[in-house]
């Protein structure tokens, strides 16, 4: 396929059920067995689930509990988020080889623009291959991909032939592509907005590009015409590499109601060293920290506070944590989920003017403590050195 058919190429990649992929990667007995991902059998959802366990109709966001009844004999693991960060960047690490330009959309999914990059390495469905091929090389897992002159329609392609899937859309081809796929494909109809096109008669992406688009405007508003672009490919986003994280968090919901304000700080405690490490693991530090706390009535509430510098030790966070807890009803009424997260992200140092002997003693040994406490936590898991603290009964 020449490449002038390519005026811009985009490839959206998607590893496939990537958490229960690595679950099997790190446990080879797995291989061929429904492995489910997720939280607590009673209250949590599937995070991740191979596709034995698909077969049984189980999939991402369902209760663990349905997965359960639909598959009895699952595999259900837990969430092994570390792990997971480091997959993720030895995967994208390979992306960045072909194209400056990546934009992740989470740990195993990503847009990646290649015009720039067709005359060092060829046509854009070649380099996806290369791509496809490298991850099966260096990490022991597949990748799905979609290549397309668009965001929107490469996405679409990358789900089309998973798992270990590659489907190429070039220009001139995209309105034989999209036409005869479920109006459901196209994002942003939702229940509501189906229903609306159900009654026009719209069950094709090719029906709904066959309406005026004034008609839509009238139905759906601007989304209508929104939708009728799509129809015919139409997606002007750029791939943006350098998406910003906002924020960094971890939150759990409980299998039991917590009930104890002494049992509530233990759990801060455990995922405030969570959110330090991660912050730490990707050079980062936070000035604002987010409680989040949700009861059994499913009401919601947040506290936040900002500190007088950036930080990404635990315990600090934690300490906080305590006094955001005193400003919520945790304690008198049930809770259901605890929450934390650090915004206002910043690389440690960036944008204060260095003084010399302005950090503290103290100061210094934690940040030692902590670097010793992520190399052996990185070589073993994060469970090898937690405080003393969460290993009371």
């Amino acid at each position: 396929m020449g490449t002038k058919k390519w005026h811009k190429a985009i490839i959206h990649l998607d590893m496939d059920a990537f958490y229960a992929a690595v679950e099997v990667l790190d446990n080879p007995a797995l291989r061929g067995k429904p492995v489910i991902v997720g939280g607590s059998r009673k209250r949590g959802v599937v995070s991740s689930a191979s596709y034995e366990a698909r077969k049984f109709g189980v999939h991402s966001a369902q209760p663990v509990a349905t997965a359960m009844r639909l598959c009895p004999s699952g595999i259900f693991l837990p969430v092994r988020m570390l792990r997971y960060n480091e997959v993720s960047r030895l995967i994208f690490e390979i992306f960045h080889r072909f194209s400056p330009l990546v934009e992740p959309l989470s740990l195993d999914e990503a847009f990646v623009d290649v015009t720039g990059s067709i005359r060092l390495f060829g046509p854009p469905e070649e380099i996806a291959q290369m791509i496809k091929t490298k991850v099966v090389e260096e990490t022991g897992l597949t990748v799905s991909a979609g290549v397309a002159t668009t965001k929107f329609v490469a996405k679409i392609a990358s789900d089309l032939d998973k798992p270990d899937g590659l489907t190429i859309v070039p220009r001139g081809k995209v309105k034989e592509f999209l036409d005869p796929l479920p109006i459901e494909k196209l994002w942003g109809v939702g229940k509501a907005t189906r229903k609306v096109l159900s009654r026009l008669g719209v069950q094709s992406i090719g029906d709904l590009g066959c309406l005026p688009a004034e008609l839509l405007e009238r139905r759906l508003g601007k989304q209508g015409v929104h939708l009728h672009l799509l129809t015919r490919g139409v997606d002007e986003r750029k791939v943006e590499p350098e998406r910003e994280l906002k924020s960094v968090g971890h939150e759990q919901t409980y299998q039991e109601d917590v009930l104890d304000t002494k049992v509530a700080k233990k759990e801060l405690l455990h995922l405030a060293n969570r959110v330090a490490r991660r912050l730490r693991g990707n050079g980062l530090t936070g000035r604002m920290i987010t409680l989040k706390v949700k009861y059994n009535d499913f009401s919601q509430i947040t506290r936040s506070v900002t500190l007088p510098a950036p930080s990404n030790d635990g315990r600090e966070i934690f300490q906080h944590c305590c006094t955001l807890l005193e400003r919520t009803d945790v304690g008198k009424r049930a809770v259901r989920l605890l929450g934390v997260s650090l915004s206002q992200l910043s690389q440690p140092g960036e944008g204060k003017q260095l003084v010399l002997f302005s950090r503290t003693v103290g100061a210094q040994k934690r940040e030692r403590l902590n670097q010793a406490i992520d190399k052996i936590s990185d070589k073993y898991d994060d469970t090898t050195i937690v405080p003393g603290t969460l290993l009371e009964s």
